[in-house]
């Protein structure tokens, strides 16, 4: 990936050409699968600034010449396996979360109001206390949580795979 990054700037500091789509964008070769954009080893065709400024520098993507394309088409074989390995952990993954049942204490007062609110950042704590680590990125909250209940929380995980978290918000233990 170093020898990809090192390409792509020196490709723009030299205003080198980058091959053009016929849409004039940039057409680039995707190493990995874009949830938004494709699936690995796809040819697609993007803005300059997003493929410079993200694609490229991220690994993502690389450029669409014909080396490339032969490339992708002679390990065809070993990225699908590749990707069915990835899917199928996510499935796993996906199960642990389903069957998960996670507890967060907070301060609230007599109604059951909170004294603030629960977001992404204390769900992913409470989920990594419990061995399984998610980043924010993949909670999908309607909103803060503000009240003790209990709420199910929608957990995407990527390529269209998504599950529920039970999570408990409960009134914080007084130690005296």
């Amino acid at each position: 990936m170093q020898v990809q990054k090192r390409q792509a700037r020196n490709a723009y500091r030299t205003g080198k050409r980058l091959p053009k789509g016929p849409n004039g964008g940039i057409q680039l070769l995707l190493i990995q699968s874009v949830d938004s954009l494709g699936k690995q080893g796809d040819v697609v065709e993007v803005k300059p600034g997003f493929a410079r400024n993200y694609l490229i520098p991220q690994g993502l993507a690389t450029y669409a010449t014909d080396h490339h394309r032969r490339m992708v088409e002679k390990h065809k074989a070993q990225l699908a396996e590749l990707q069915r390995k990835q899917l199928a952990a996510l499935h796993d993954l996906a199960d642990v979360i389903a069957k998960t049942t996670i507890t967060i204490e907070a301060n609230a007062n007599a109604d059951g109001h909170l004294y603030g609110s629960i977001g992404a950042e204390e769900i992913v704590h409470a989920l990594k206390n419990e061995g399984i680590s998610i980043s924010t990125d993949h909670v999908r909250l309607d909103g803060p949580l503000r009240e003790l209940a209990q709420y199910s929380v929608r957990i995407y995980l990527g390529h269209e795979i998504e599950t529920s978290l039970k999570v408990w918000v409960v009134p914080q233990a007084h130690e005296n």
